[in-house]
């Protein structure tokens, strides 16, 4: 890996097609920007429709022959999760970069549409429907991958109670439904890598985190935002573990990247660790049957 690796890394992605959840703002939009400097063509896939062309428009003015679209997406709705699907499929035959990049971040209590807690709805069922939804335009790609974003918050829970997913028995602690969610994100990717390799499939399942980036600075307290204002790192960096997942050379399948820095907070891309709770296969199995139980998609059984 290269010590210091940025997006005049990337390899040329001209005639790939890439799907960014949550494209609009913050490390999505930077996501997007790259990508769609390097050649891809691009969907901007987020819930507010006005916003997400804001953003496409931003991009094709800072890079004119830029390919980049907005698509309606809102992962909090397993409606809205199938429109999107239905009209991802109607205007390409593959894709090639599922970047699961949408997050709800330290939320008050609240559910989706279906009833989720809405950290596990958004940022770990709301993938996982998607993903399942778009597999056969993953196969039809070329060095297909999903990129699933987790974060240092995953280790701050011990993990996941799957009796009481929505928290509905639980106190309720917007930071640890943060990480719990984040902690699914892992089980998740590292599930996915080893059914898509049992079923010889051509897709590579990756996890990132950006680290601590500034992203959402309105987010928490006054001494938490203080202290990003101060000590995190730009969201151009925190896209970086990202982006290097998606198209670098060397990612293999169950990798997880994240910046290279003290701690995991700032820095350069590199291959990262994680808790032995994101790595136990008995768990991944059970959330995989949950979720697929929930969300009605089922796939790679």
């Amino acid at each position: 890996m290269a010590r210091k690796w940025t997006v005049e890394d990337i390899p040329p992605q001209t005639g790939r097609v890439a799907v960014v959840t949550g494209g609009n703002r913050g490390l999505g939009l930077e996501i997007v920007e790259a990508l769609a400097g390097a050649g891809a063509h691009v969907v901007i896939a987020t819930r507010d429709a006005a916003k997400a062309e804001e953003a496409a428009a931003r991009v094709r003015r800072q890079i004119p022959d830029a390919k980049v679209e907005a698509i309606a997406l809102d992962q909090s709705d397993l409606a809205s999760i199938r429109r999107f699907s239905e009209a991802l499929h109607g205007r390409f035959d593959h894709v090639d970069l599922l970047i699961n990049n949408a997050s709800a971040i330290l939320v008050t209590q609240g559910k989706t549409v279906e009833g989720f807690e809405r950290h596990i709805g958004v940022n770990h069922l709301g993938s996982f429907a998607l993903t399942g939804l778009l597999l056969d335009l993953l196969k039809a790609g070329t060095d297909a991958r999903v990129v699933s974003t987790s974060s240092t918050a995953h280790r701050l829970v011990k993990g996941i109670d799957l009796d009481d997913l929505h928290l509905e028995h639980t106190e309720y602690k917007p930071m640890e439904a943060y990480g719990r969610s984040k902690l699914a994100a892992l089980l998740f990717t590292f599930e996915l890598d080893r059914r898509l390799r049992k079923a010889g499939l051509p897709v590579k399942a990756v996890a990132a985190h950006p680290g601590y980036s500034n992203t959402n600075p309105d987010k928490g307290g006054f001494m938490m935002r203080l202290a990003t204002s101060i000590f995190a790192q730009p969201a151009a960096m925190g896209a970086l573990p990202q982006l290097y997942a998606a198209t670098a050379s060397d990612v293999a399948g169950g990798d997880y990247i994240g910046p290279g820095g003290p701690m995991e907070m700032r820095g350069y891309p590199a291959k990262v660790g994680c808790t032995p709770p994101a790595r136990d296969e008995k768990t991944a199995a059970r959330l995989w049957t949950v979720s697929a139980a929930l969300t009605g998609v089922s796939y790679l059984d």
